[in-house]
């Protein structure tokens, strides 16, 4: 390819480190702060970029364009090889702008905001890309659901007489003869994930991958967003459409999987709070401000929800004196959803060394 490859990026956290893998202009200032962010995982950054460049001969050096707009995208895609978008739409008009495409990568695997057909009739390569990320989310959140449905997070280490009886229960052995000895502490209102009923908000990239694994458990798999899949995609994931109302009204487990922005803010707030079914538990790993705190918090005083779990959560860190911590069917955890650091590591390794495939071709 001559000279250096132009790869326009739509700007998120964790593509900047396409900027920082291939680009040498990128600010060593932003080198530090990933090297910082990945040493819980990853302590020899430096050489996992340097590893990443050697999997992609002749994309490196690029010219990395980070965009935060549509507009921008298309005012920069003159002389680009590649495009990597999130949420940004790819059609007709910004292929017209990137005369010079080889690829579009999205940094995802659901293509609704590209158009396929136009790409394939221009030649342009089409790279999905399934998170890695994402399934730990999905994984995240059926963590908490069974620790809120095992109660593991009250028992864990109750196993003596002593810690069953500071934890509230009662040690009274079965009788052997006649009866099983499980359960011994004699633990009420489990809960079971078989045959329950699981409302998805937000049928997106994490909320198929829950649907995935909720028809895994034989669970029902309700759903709601703006825009209805098709009935081919509801029959693969084993999902039904229900309006908010409904799905709130129905389901045993909430989970709300929707991006952050003016319109979720509050989704979930005091009237929809009062139509969720009796006891039923939301578990957020999406957006924390989704759901209105106040009117959780009372909701949960109430009974009417029957337990919480947050990841990640409305003020990083928490305050000691914070209400949800004194609530006992609350899980609260430090924004683990996407963890491993490896998970996004891979992700960005899989995502540049597929480019460079397509474009130094």
């Amino acid at each position: 390819m001559p000279g250096k490859p132009i790869i326009v990026v739509e700007d998120d956290p964790f593509t900047r480190l396409i900027q920082i893998v291939l680009d040498p202009g990128t600010p060593a200032e932003r080198h530090a702060a990933f090297a910082d962010f990945m040493s819980v995982d990853e302590p020899d950054f430096a050489g996992w970029c340097e590893r990443v460049r050697a999997g992609s001969p002749g994309l490196y050096p690029a010219d990395v364009r980070l965009v935060t707009s549509a507009d921008e995208m298309r005012a920069q895609l003159g002389d680009a090889c590649a495009l990597v978008v999130e949420g940004f739409r790819v059609g007709p008009e910004e292929l017209s702008a990137g005369p010079k495409l080889r690829a579009v990568q999205k940094y995802g695997a659901i293509l609704r905001n590209i158009d396929t057909a136009a790409c394939a009739a221009r030649g342009v390569k089409v790279l999905p890309l399934r998170r890695r990320a994402n399934v730990s989310c999905a994984e995240q959140t059926f963590a908490l659901i069974l620790a809120l449905a095992r109660k593991l997070d009250c028992l864990i280490g109750v196993v003596t007489a002593d810690r069953i009886a500071a934890a509230g229960y009662t040690l009274k052995p079965f009788d052997r003869r006649h009866t099983p000895g499980a359960n011994f502490a004699r633990v009420s209102g489990l809960r079971p994930l078989h045959g329950s009923t699981v409302g998805i908000i937000g049928l997106g990239e994490i909320g198929r991958e829950l649907a995935l694994r909720a028809a895994a458990f034989e669970m029902r798999v309700l759903y709601w967003q703006r825009t209805r899949l098709s009935e081919s995609e509801e029959r693969a994931l084993k999902a039904s459409y229900a309006p908010l109302p409904s799905l709130l009204a129905e389901s045993d487990w909430i989970t709300p999987q929707l991006p952050r922005t003016p319109a979720t803010r509050g989704l979930i707030g005091r009237d929809e709070l009062a139509q969720v079914k009796p006891g039923a538990c939301i578990v957020n790993v999406s957006d924390a401000a989704i759901v209105d705190r106040g009117a959780l918090i009372e909701a949960l005083r109430s009974g009417r929800v029957g337990g919480f779990a947050l990841d990640p959560l409305y003020q990083e860190p928490m305050a000691e004196d914070d209400e949800l911590l004194a609530i006992d069917n609350v899980i609260l955890v430090p924004h683990m959803g996407g963890s491993p650091r490896s998970n996004g590591l891979n992700d960005l390794e899989e995502l540049i060394t597929g480019l460079a495939r397509e474009v130094t071709s």
